[in-house]
């Protein structure tokens, strides 16, 4: 299995943007070229381990979060981006997100979808 690098790189260009940050911001952060951030977010160039460790570092996420998708079995694969995806919620926007992902586990499990979609696709 081969890392899917155009995933990591939306990934990447998806947090740098939430963060308001230019590709120009994210080079200065880990001393690299502008160009080369953006051929790391289009996938023209693969970012060894070290440079997706900075990158990590700099838009304060996990390598994990960065290589999400890649692993196969990974039983925890989308915690990370639920724990992202409610960072910067109140409290009552963390408890509504809570019970609409609560009702749709349920609705899923009592239509038995996931047993006519093996694996939820």
């Amino acid at each position: 299995m081969s890392l899917n690098f155009k995933l990591i790189g939306q990934r990447i260009r998806v947090v740098r943007k939430s963060k308001y940050l230019s590709q120009a911001d994210l080079a200065e952060l880990i001393d690299m070229s502008v160009p080369y951030i953006s051929h790391i977010e289009t996938a023209t160039k693969q970012a060894s381990l070290n440079v997706l460790v900075l990158i990590a570092n700099a838009l304060g996420v996990t390598v994990d979060y960065l290589l999400l998708g890649n692993q196969t079995n990974d039983h925890a694969q989308h915690r990370s981006e639920l724990i992202y995806l409610i960072d910067d919620c109140n409290s009552e926007e963390r408890r509504f997100i809570y019970e609409m992902a609560y009702a749709a586990k349920n609705s899923l499990r009592n239509n038995c979808w996931l047993q006519t979609n093996p694996g939820g696709r």
